[in-house]
C-alpha cells in the first residue's frame, strides 16, 4: 500500500477509476464536475470557481486527500467556471503544482484582464456566479507546452484549441480515459451535447481538427466539466461537429438577415430540448448561469472576424 505524507483527513480510498466530484454551483446538481486521479500523486482535474471551494476541499477530504496530500492541479483552460478556485487552492494545498498550457499561465498569475472579459459577458451576475479569482504564484505553475511532458508519464496532455486556443485535455493511458474539459462539449443527464461557444475566443476550424483528433485517440471514455463521464467517443465527436455546423449556419443566415431576436429563439430552443432529460426546473436554472444566446453570440463574432 502506498504511503501519503502526514495530514490526510479522513480514511484514504484506493479509487481504480476517476471519482467525478459534483461541486453543486449554486445548489444545482450536476452542473459542474471536478475530477480526482487518485494514485501515489494524487491530481485533480478544473476545481471549478471559487464559489464551489468549500465544496470541493470537503470532498476531496471525503476521499483522504489532505492538505498535504495533492500534487496536482491539472486545467483544461483558464475560464472561471473551470479554473477561478486554482490560486485559493494553492493556499490551502500547499505542495499541489498547477499544470496549465504556456498561454494560459500568465493569466493566472495576473488574472486582472480574464476577470473582465468575464465581466463582460455575465454583468452583474459575475461575482455571485464566480466570486474572486485570486493569482496564483508563477513558482507553482509549470506552464505546458505541445511536445511538453505531463505530470506523469501515462497522463498525456493534448492541445484541443476550439473553445479557446490554450485548451488541453488530459489523456490517461492507464485506463484511456479522456478528460476533456469543454472539447466534447456539455453534456447534461445524458442528454444531446451542447456546444459551448462562448466569445470572444471561440475558433470553429480549429474545433473541427481537434474533434478529428480525438477520434484518432482510441480512448475509452470521456469526462466532460458539464457533466459527467461518458462512453461511445467517436458518436459524441459526430454529435458536436455536427452541432456546431448547424449552429455556425444558422448564424451565419441571422446575421446576414439582420436578426436580432434568433439569439433569444436559439437559447429557448436549446433550454427546452435539455429540459426533456434534466428536467424543467434544472434546466432553467443551468441556461440562466450558462445562457445559450452567450454561445450564439460567441459564433456571431467569429463569423464577423472570419468572413
Amino acid at each position: 500500500m502506498t504511503t501519503y505524507p502526514s495530514g490526510s483527513v479522513g480514511e484514504r480510498k484506493a479509487v481504480s477509476t476517476p471519482v467525478c466530484i459534483d461541486l453543486l454551483h449554486l445548489g444545482l446538481e450536476g452542473a459542474i464536475a471536478c475530477y480526482l486521479i487518485d494514485g501515489e500523486e494524487p491530481a485533480i482535474v478544473d476545481p471549478g470557481p471559487a464559489t464551489t471551494l468549500e465544496r470541493l476541499t470537503s470532498q476531496l477530504a471525503a476521499h483522504g486527500i489532505g492538505s498535504e496530500d495533492l500534487r496536482h492541479v491539472l486545467l483544461t483552460h483558464v475560464h472561471l467556471d473551470h479554473a477561478g478556485a486554482t490560486g485559493d487552492l494553492c493556499q490551502i494545498f500547499p505542495y499541489a503544482t498547477v499544470h496549465i498550457h504556456e498561454d494560459g499561465a500568465p493569466h493566472l498569475v495576473d488574472p486582472e484582464r480574464l476577470v473582465a472579459s468575464t465581466r463582460r459577458t455575465f454583468g452583474d451576475a459575475h461575482d455571485h456566479l464566480w466570486g474572486e479569482m485570486n493569482p496564483v504564484a508563477s513558482e507553482r505553475i509549470r506552464a505546458w507546452y505541445p511536445g511538453k511532458s505531463g505530470p506523469w508519464r501515462a497522463l498525456r496532455p493534448l492541445p484541443t484549441p476550439g473553445h479557446i486556443a490554450h485548451h488541453v485535455a488530459y489523456l490517461d493511458e492507464r485506463d484511456g480515459t479522456l478528460f476533456s474539459g469543454d472539447s466534447m462539449g456539455i453534456v447534461l443527464s445524458g442528454g444531446p451535447t451542447h456546444p459551448p461557444t462562448p466569445p470572444p475566443s471561440v475558433d470553429l476550424r480549429a474545433w473541427a481538427d481537434t474533434l478529428s483528433e480525438i477520434r484518432q485517440l482510441g480512448s475509452e471514455r470521456f469526462a466532460v466539466t458539464h457533466f459527467g463521464i461518458y462512453d461511445d467517443v467517436d458518436g459524441r465527436c459526430t454529435q458536436l461537429k455536427d452541432r456546431l455546423d448547424d449552429l455556425e449556419a444558422r448564424v451565419r443566415i441571422s446575421l446576414a438577415n439582420g436578426d436580432d431576436e434568433d439569439a433569444q429563439r436559439f437559447g429557448k430552443e436549446v433550454r427546452e430540448e435539455l429540459a426533456k432529460y434534466m428536467g424543467r426546473e434544472r434546466a432553467i436554472r443551468y441556461f440562466d448561469m450558462f445562457s445559450a444566446s452567450i454561445d450564439w453570440a460567441g459564433v456571431a463574432l467569429y463569423l464577423k472576424r472570419n468572413p
